[in-house]
């Protein structure tokens, strides 16, 4: 099994490099065109996130597959690969398997036990299978990790009151005013975070809420889940008016450039007027630039990290249950990667065999005659390709199945000698004598259904 993951998170590298390797929705495609055609990448999934990008791979040559996605991190990111290398982590085989199963189970998060990144799994996964990038193996890993990440949520405590970075954000938030109650609140977007952040404000006491974002029809979906409240709508453009009469401002949008920048803040705030600004989102909303105004207070997602710390100490001890789950989930996946083991020589005994069979079909009717009616070649065939089915059920489906290792590389490599599938290239099926037993059966059925033919002919014209 050669599977790779190449990447970086919140753990190996800055906001402000992750924001470089983001890959914006509308750049997957593109993205994982890019990727299946170096020429060691048989498959690519992308995994992008805000705390995350992980580029999982087949690939035929671990070493040069690992060389060839760091290069197109390079190329997309436009940072040299010197800069680059420091922030990447690469994981191979059962550790790129494992490392996704503990990602989709919410174990490698920010916070421990987030909700948010299983369907951010599930939609790599199916937006890989989309694109063509996800095929056969990934197919299996996506969908064992979605197992693993569904399992731990359901049968441990991990998402019971399991914070977000939404939640994160407004705690901190809490730490920095006397009370949240009596701010007036701003929220830039009207995703799923921006969902969790009037969520987590009412829960805290806020009343005014004002959403800014680009649709209406985005926004009214948002608000209507929040039917009883009153939330106010503002388009995009009426961002700046809205941002001067707000204390807390959090942005939370896909945007690629920043909305908010030390130019335009400065022309609609007053020289002391206080703003804090909490920007969960990568790319970020708000340029760096801004934390320059002495009056100004940005927070980003790394910042989030005293907060979630804080949480962290009895998500740990639910994690070791987790573990167990994964460790299982791992195990099918293992099992199911150890039975394609046996596919590629069950497909060659298969295809030698039918060969073998068709030949010697074509031999038999060939001594038979043309008086051999002709009506009777697809009953015949049939009747030979049944046979050859029901021979070579047993085998297959002992290699399909054997559950040891060893075992099974033994049964492989005596399937492989006794029927020289090693050796294609020299075959020659007229001298094949581990094959008589097969071709003297199938002569027998093709004489014995040429008879029973041949009398009911001879019966009907009487």
């Amino acid at each position: 099994m050669n599977i790779a993951v190449v990447g970086l998170s919140h753990k190996t590298a800055p906001v402000e490099v992750r924001e470089k390797l983001s890959i914006p929705e509308a750049q997957i495609e593109s993205a994982i065109a890019r990727l299946c055609r170096y020429p060691h990448i048989e498959e690519a999934a992308i995994l992008s996130t805000c705390n995350r990008l992980e580029i999982y791979v087949v690939v035929t040559q671990a070493e040069q597959a690992e060389q060839e996605v760091t290069q197109f991190l390079a190329e997309h990111s436009q940072l040299p690969l010197d800069a680059l290398h420091q922030h990447l982590f690469t994981l191979m085989h059962w550790g790129a398997a494992k490392h996704l199963m503990w990602v989709a189970s919410g174990l490698d998060s920010l916070v421990i036990g987030e909700g948010q990144i299983l369907a951010q799994v599930k939609h790599a996964y199916k937006v890989g299978q989309q694109h063509g990038g996800i095929r056969r193996i990934l197919n299996q890993l996506f969908k064992q990790a979605v197992t693993a990440g569904k399992r731990v949520r359901s049968e441990t405590s991990i998402g019971k009151g399991a914070v977000s970075v939404s939640s994160a954000a407004v705690e901190l938030a809490e730490t920095k005013v006397q009370s949240l109650a009596g701010c007036r609140v701003a929220i830039v977007g009207a995703g799923q975070m921006a969902r969790r952040l009037v969520q987590h404000l009412l829960a805290k006491g806020v009343t005014q809420i004002a959403i800014i974002n680009r649709s209406f029809e985005r926004a009214k979906e948002l608000m209507d889940q929040f039917g009883l409240v009153q939330l106010q709508y503002y388009p995009l453009p009426e961002m700046l008016p809205v941002v001067a009469v707000s204390d807390l401002v959090f942005t939370c949008t896909a945007a690629t450039e920043p909305l908010l920048n030390r130019a335009n803040l400065q022309t609609i705030l007053e020289p002391n007027q206080p703003l804090m600004l909490f920007d969960i989102s990568v790319p970020r909303n708000v340029d760096a630039e801004v934390n320059q105004l002495d009056q100004v207070h940005v927070f980003n997602v790394d910042d989030l990290k005293v907060v979630v710390a804080q949480n962290q100490e009895t998500r740990r001890l639910v994690a070791m249950e987790a573990q167990a789950l994964i460790e299982e989930e791992l195990k099918t996946f293992y099992n199911w990667c150890r039975s394609q083991a046996a596919v590629s020589t069950i497909n060659c005994l298969r295809e030698k065999v039918e060969t073998i069979r068709e030949q010697e079909f074509r031999k038999t009717l060939s001594r038979l005659g043309a008086e051999f009616p002709k009506k009777h070649h697809d009953a015949v065939e049939a009747l030979t390709r049944g046979i050859v089915n029901k021979i070579l059920h047993e085998p297959m489906v002992q290699l399909r199945t054997q559950q040891d290792v060893e075992t099974l590389r033994l049964a492989i490599r005596t399937v492989q000698t006794l029927f020289n599938l090693e050796k294609e290239e020299e075959y020659s099926l007229t001298t094949e004598d581990q094959f008589n037993w097969i071709k003297e059966v199938a002569l027998q059925a093709v004489e014995e259904q040429y008879s029973l033919a041949k009398e009911a002919t001879t019966s009907k014209r009487q």
